[in-house]
């Protein structure tokens, strides 16, 4: 089961994922990703805390939005992923594109 929440902070947008991502729910990331893109947010955290499992359909969906926030400069954060997580995005060479973090606290900061 996925559940993925939207929180609007004062400086950033915060996406919080729990659960699995695979091709049969991919498209719920990428609905909440486009709204997000769409409300004009400058900055975007994802909480990874909750995030169990992650397939190359949920890989495809960030990979998407790349090129669109940095032309837009918008700002992309993942924190909090568990080592399992982090290594397919290792793997796939995501986390030389994407800024992860080991904490919220540190994304801020960075």
């Amino acid at each position: 089961m996925l559940t993925i929440e939207t929180l609007k902070e004062e400086n950033y947008d915060l996406l919080i994922i729990k659960g699995e991502i695979d091709a049969s729910n991919s498209v719920l990331l990428d609905e909440k990703m486009q709204e997000m893109k769409n409300t004009g947010s400058k900055s975007i955290l994802v909480d990874g805390n909750g995030l169990e499992y992650i397939s190359s359909a949920g890989l495809g969906v960030f990979m998407s939005y790349l090129e669109d926030f940095q032309e837009e400069e918008i700002s992309l954060k993942i924190f909090a992923l568990s080592p399992r997580v982090f290594e397919v995005f290792k793997i796939l060479g995501l986390d030389q594109l994407i800024d992860i973090y080991e904490t919220k606290e540190a994304a801020l900061e960075a």
